[in-house]
């Protein structure tokens, strides 16, 4: 049990009806169908709901402890006629409430662990599985929470959102630390910032990787300088910044940030530079080796290939350093890591080598697809189909690139949802075939993953693409398991690669 008031302490709020002071509760909600007595109800306005619509209804399930962030006069209820053990509190902001609020209820937990946040349009999720790595190699005990869910000790619970909502935040904060967790590294989505979710945390080290264009339409961004001011919102909110400094408006960021700053790059002099970038493709091992200038001095064999993922270890090497995590943890760590469905090597032999990779896209096609021919590879093969229900310009924008990119293209299902696979494939095609890209139709995933390595020649790369992590396949409205690293796991063994 807890006074609302002390739940309240780093709120600027109004009393609107009721006496503070001697309301108790004992848990935060934000949805009216867990409203109980002795429970703090938080009203917020949503996309599609409103909740300060519910407030009669939770107020005869016994919820007595309410915030609201609209003016009496539009409240579904009279509250001259309510009754007087009722405590109604106005804030400016329903999102900025919830996160304080449940940072209270669950005693400030990420004051009681080193946050490492990570904002970008690229690289969040794979930088952020790196440090987890080398932290945890380190010995440390570290969280992380992103797009492939929150992991610590073991734990593994799937997320909706890249960043969760504010109040379940702190209560996996709370896990964390009960689980003997002195690390958290989490993904900050610019909707986090928008939306409050991230209020009531400090990060120890905030890293931006880099920005694009991106999320910028109805329910996200109004335009390009909405999302980049969020996305810059994670310096207000460091103790230190980390910036990738061969970013777009790198230096406009640095110079608006509060915070003390550090930078790393590879094409400029900044604090961490990497330089003498080899792609390796060798038996056992598919990846990058370079160096580390400036700050600190490291030889780093990186197995994750291709540039980008030189930038994102730099992030992490330059956060490591500065956290005073140790060279060998940092070097041992690297030369390991894999990350669930981002450039992540599935099988190796001495005939091919099979990647399995987010990219959904035009644009992660390509950088995907031009890293791989940096290793030239006998026959660059891709396996990938598109979403359906979705854009149809990422399906034309796939197959320019496949044509461009790849020697032979492999057509499949991904998660053809609502649409049938073939009227995809067709779409593909649509801009696959008049830039001359070679291709065949398998519209079964399984067969088409199978076929690529039965048929592959020495010396082949085979990137099977979009689904990445992706543990399912959605076909009419139903999602059946599938997870392209265990089948090219079961393929290897069936035909004995």
């Amino acid at each position: 049990m807890a006074k609302l008031s002390d739940w309240l302490s780093d709120l600027s709020y109004e009393t609107i009806h009721g006496d503070i002071s001697s309301s108790i509760v004992n848990e935060v909600v934000f949805d009216s169908r867990k409203a109980t007595h002795e429970t703090l109800f938080v009203c917020m306005k949503g996309a599609n709901v409103d909740s300060h619509e519910f407030i009669p209804d939770v107020i005869s399930k016994g919820c007595t402890s309410i915030i609201i962030e609209e003016d009496i006069s539009s409240l579904p209820v009279d509250i001259n006629e309510i009754n007087e053990d009722i405590v109604l509190v106005k804030v400016d902001s329903s999102r900025e409430a919830l996160a304080k609020v449940s940072a209270a209820r669950f005693d400030h937990p990420s004051e009681k662990l080193t946050v490492i946040g990570i904002t970008g349009t690229k690289g969040k999720t794979t930088t952020a599985h790196m440090i987890q790595q080398i932290l945890e190699y380190s010995g440390k005990k570290t969280g992380c929470i992103g797009t492939t869910g929150v992991e610590y000790c073991g734990n593994h619970i799937p997320t909706k959102n890249t960043t969760p909502e504010s109040y379940d935040l702190q209560r996996y904060f709370s896990d964390m630390v009960e689980a003997g967790c002195q690390y958290v590294v989490m993904e900050a989505s610019s909707q986090a910032f928008k939306l409050h979710r991230v209020d009531a945390i400090t990060f120890d080290f905030g890293i931006f990787t880099n920005i694009e264009p991106d999320h910028i339409g109805p329910n996200e961004h109004k335009d390009f300088e909405e999302y980049k001011f969020f996305k810059s919102c994670i310096f207000k909110q460091s103790k230190v910044g980390i910036i990738n400094l061969d970013a777009d408006y790198s230096e406009e960021l640095i110079s608006g940030s509060p915070c003390k700053m550090f930078t790393y790059a590879i094409n400029k002099k900044a604090d961490f530079m990497a330089a003498n970038i080899t792609p390796v493709n060798s038996s056992d091992f598919v990846g990058v080796d370079f160096q580390v200038l400036g700050h600190t001095e490291l030889d780093v064999s990186l197995s994750l290939p291709g540039k980008y993922n030189v930038y994102n270890a730099m992030a992490a090497i330059s956060c490591l350093t500065l956290a005073g995590i140790d060279r060998t943890s940092v070097l041992h760590a690297l030369r390991r890591v894999q990350v669930d469905g981002r450039t992540e090597v599935a099988f190796k032999n001495s005939k091919m080598s099979v990647l399995v990779d987010y990219a959904h896209n035009e644009m992660a096609m390509e950088n995907l697809l031009g890293t791989l021919r940096e290793y030239k590879p006998k026959r660059l093969v891709v396996v990938f189909g598109c979403g359906g229900n979705r854009s149809k310009d990422r399906r034309f924008g796939m197959g320019k690139a496949a044509a461009e990119f790849a020697d032979l293209s492999i057509l499949t299902a991904d998660n053809s949802r609502f649409e049938e696979t073939e009227d995809i494939i067709n779409d593909i095609k649509s801009t696959l075939v008049p830039a001359g890209g070679v291709f065949v139709e398998i519209p079964d995933r399984r067969e088409a993953i199978e076929y690529a390595m039965t048929n592959a020649q020495a010396g082949d790369m085979i990137a099977v693409i979009g689904k990445g992590h992706e543990d399912y396949q959605e076909v009419k409205g139903v999602r059946t398991h599938f997870l392209d690293r265990e089948v090219i796991e079961e393929t290897a063994k069936k035909y004995n690669l």
